[in-house]
């Protein structure tokens, strides 16, 4: 089985979903069940079977939670020694070379990237071309309509 990389945060929350899971929502869906089942006819029963459709949903989300955490590197970057290079979980503040715009990514896995938190997936092109470089480097994405030159102003690993 292939292990893919994990930030310590997005397995945290991984963690913390399927807690809630488990302990919260499984339970209020067996009693959501139980209380159907009280009523009567099972094949009329539109609560009965809106709460099974919801316990094959929390089932296999639990299911997949689980998967992934088995199969998760988790790679806890604050515990390694910052040698400037951009690796994964570093967090990297870059500079577009033609606007002087400045933008802070964190480089993080597919299951927790969320571009609107600046979180973007270790396999997205920008990260691609970020990786293994170091602080002053330039380095280009190409994008569907332009290719956009950017350099490295700060990398941490926070």
């Amino acid at each position: 089985m292939n292990q893919f990389p994990m930030t310590v945060l997005g397995a945290e929350a991984l963690k913390t979903e399927l807690e809630e899971l488990k302990k919260v929502k499984r339970p209020q869906i067996i009693a959501a069940i139980a209380d159907a089942r009280e009523h009567g006819d099972l094949k009329e029963n539109a609560e009965y079977h809106a709460a099974r459709e919801q316990q094959g949903f929390c089932e296999g989300r639990i299911q997949e939670i689980e998967a992934k955490l088995s199969n998760a590197q988790i790679i806890d970057v604050t515990k390694m020694p910052n040698n400037g290079r951009v690796i994964f979980g570093a967090t990297v503040t870059i500079e577009n070379v033609e606007t002087a715009e400045e933008v802070t990514y964190r480089i993080v896995g597919d299951d927790e990237a969320d571009i609107k938190k600046q979180l973007i997936s270790v396999n997205s092109p920008i990260a691609r071309a970020m990786i293994g470089k170091e602080v002053d480097d330039a380095f280009t994405v190409t994008t569907p309509s332009s290719e956009v030159e950017y350099e490295i102003i700060k990398v941490e690993y926070i």
